[in-house]
């Protein structure tokens, strides 16, 4: 972001109520009617304030019926978004908490007048309602799952094995840190078809056992040398096994990443499948599985491939 524009996001930000409107739209989705009344002030207002927020694409809006909806557009410049996420988080105002406390009343309203599900159709899955969880609808649909016996390759600290264990056979997980195999086999201890060892996932030392599935979960990102790393798996995959790989699309947000102790800058979905094909597996698909809402906007990606009989 040159200074221009930055000085620009600054002076639009020199006004009270556009920062109070971007900190209201930062978690929830809301008209110019409930942010009237939220802030206490007449809707034309709020109106001009919000046309100048959008015009600078700070905040986005979509249309519900008759009514138009506002939030913060996370999707915008990233420098941008980062600007205000820094300027945000330096804010500790008594107005900013006057206002938050008084949203949970306008939502009530809304609900009673409106519908939980009519406020928020098109736009579900960005809204908590209680005992409606990601975390359920995944439980709930594994239940449909026959795994047989399953490889789960940096396994973390065991939470996919968590949610697989009632559905399979057996499952080995394998990382490749001693900490974080001594967390999963205390959170898998209740399990005993689960089994927790440390290993690399370049050289797995698992004997003659083989695998009807082997996950690579965000694994890639973490191979000095991936195309091996696939090979591998491959070659503990019973004939007719299959192999789930997810990870992150190419990127070049290297300073993002550098916390999280990444080898590499993600994939194309071209790679895998070469990855795959070379070791001998049929891909049975692969595709993009989800844009990240929030700057850097991250992509995940994913393959599944079967191993000939």
């Amino acid at each position: 972001m040159d200074l221009a524009t930055a000085s620009g996001v600054l002076r639009l930000l020199a006004d009270p109520t556009r920062v109070r409107l971007l900190a209201l739209l930062e978690n929830e989705e809301l008209t110019v009617a409930e942010l009237a009344a939220v802030l206490h002030l007449a809707q034309p207002r709020v109106s001009t304030h919000l046309a100048k927020l959008k015009e600078a694409g700070l905040v986005r809006d979509r249309r519900a019926g008759v009514s138009a909806y506002y939030r913060s557009n996370n999707e915008g410049d990233e420098a941008q978004h980062a600007l205000l996420v820094s300027l945000r988080a330096s804010i500790d105002d008594a107005l900013l908490r006057e206002d938050s406390a008084r949203l949970p009343g306008v939502l009530a309203h809304r609900a009673r007048e409106e519908g939980w599900a009519d406020t928020v159709a098109g736009d579900m899955e960005r809204h908590y309602s209680p005992g409606r969880t990601w975390e359920t609808l995944a439980r709930s649909l594994l239940q449909l799952l026959e795994t047989g016996d399953v490889l789960d390759i940096a396994s973390g600290d065991g939470i996919t094995a968590e949610l697989l264990a009632p559905h399979a056979h057996s499952i080995v997980c394998v990382d490749s840190s001693e900490r974080v195999v001594e967390a999963a086999a205390k959170r898998l201890k209740a399990f005993a078809n689960v089994r927790v060892i440390q290993g690399d996932m370049h050289a797995l030392e698992l004997g003659e056992q083989r695998f009807d599935l082997v996950l690579m979960l965000h694994a890639l990102t973490y191979a000095e040398h991936p195309a091996k790393a696939v090979a591998e798996a491959a070659r503990l995959l019973r004939p007719g096994g299959r192999l789930l790989a997810v990870t992150l699309g190419q990127h070049d947000h290297r300073a993002a990443v550098a916390p999280f102790d990444h080898r590499n800058l993600g994939f194309r979905i071209e790679q895998l499948e070469g990855y795959a094909r070379a070791a001998g597996l049929d891909v049975l698909s692969a595709n993009r599985l989800s844009r990240e809402r929030k700057a850097p906007h991250f992509e995940v990606i994913s393959l599944l491939a079967r191993k000939r009989a």
